[in-house]
């Protein structure tokens, strides 16, 4: 299996059209073609359902693009790395991190490196912890950002100085926009929005035996999406504090759970992990500040 028959498979499966992707690619469509066949004879099974005007995955196309995907990404991410050996203030690092306000305090630290090495770039890869975790562990990232749900004693870590709040959004009309603050008790009683990982995460610690009574009313992945539905009036979004404008101008307001912790946040990367010169001088940066 070839790097750069995936490369050919990927482009044809966003496309949805081989013309296309061969266009896309600089190769002629019979090449893309006969590579693409050679793909499923070696696997021996296939990966596209053809017709007329396009083609669309199999079952067993989609795990392969899943797994392409991580190959390529890792193939890529270990050519930078290579090409950044001898340029020690110029390249990318690669960082996984939540949706957080204390990642202020991360962007803090890479603005003051790049002012000094203008040359570097930062890219954010947002996800769950789980999503996260998963590609700093395939050697996709050099770093992530993760909230205390994660195993600690797999990594190296720093903590960031300061923990986010948990409250509820909801829209200032509501007779609940009138209480100082709420309690996990009190959400019982209320349709509420919540994320994926906050419905597998924290429910189970916040509401105990009464975890399966509860009135989840939709989940969201992005806080914004959360703030939208709550918006509409679907429920009541538990959300972190300030990562939904809760201005004059906005309909929505904030209320703090008072009987929940702050969440701390840990910038992680994986035991013995060798650094590239880039990453080093982010890693030096944090350590100075964290």
């Amino acid at each position: 299996m070839e790097i750069r028959t995936l490369r050919y498979f990927l482009e044809t499966a966003r496309e949805g059209n081989m013309t296309r992707a061969a266009e896309r690619l600089f190769v002629s469509q019979p090449t893309m073609s006969k590579q693409l066949k050679e793909l499923e004879n070696e696997l021996g099974t296939r990966l596209f359902i053809r017709s007329n005007y396009s083609i669309r995955l199999t079952d067993a196309g989609m795990l392969l693009k899943k797994r392409a995907e991580d190959i390529i990404s890792l193939v890529d991410k270990t050519e930078a790395e290579f090409r950044s050996l001898e340029k020690i203030n110029s390249g990318d690092i690669y960082v996984g991190a939540p949706e957080s306000e204390s990642m202020a305090l991360f962007a803090e630290a890479v603005s003051a490196l790049q002012k000094d090495n203008p040359g570097i770039r930062c890219n954010i890869y947002s996800g769950n912890h789980e999503e996260v975790c998963d590609r700093l562990d395939k050697g996709l990232l050099d770093f992530a950002i993760v909230m205390s749900y994660v195993d600690l004693s797999k990594y190296n870590y720093l903590e960031i100085p300061a923990k986010d709040s948990w409250g509820v959004l909801m829209r200032k009309s509501d007779p609940l926009a009138s209480k100082e603050s709420l309690t996990v008790d009190e959400l019982k009683k209320y349709p509420l929005i919540c994320s994926r990982q906050w419905v597998d995460q924290d429910l189970p610690h916040w509401f105990g035996e009464d975890s399966d009574r509860l009135n989840i009313a939709a989940t969201y992945n992005l806080a914004f999406n959360g703030a939208v539905m709550a918006r509409a009036g679907i429920g009541y979004a538990v959300v972190l504090d300030k990562l939904i404008d809760t201005s004059e101008s906005s309909s929505l307001t904030f209320r703090p759970l008072s009987d929940v912790p702050g969440t701390g946040l840990y910038v992680i990367w994986r035991k013995y992990q060798t650094f590239t010169p880039v990453a080093q001088l982010l890693m030096n940066e944090l350590e100075k500040r964290l």
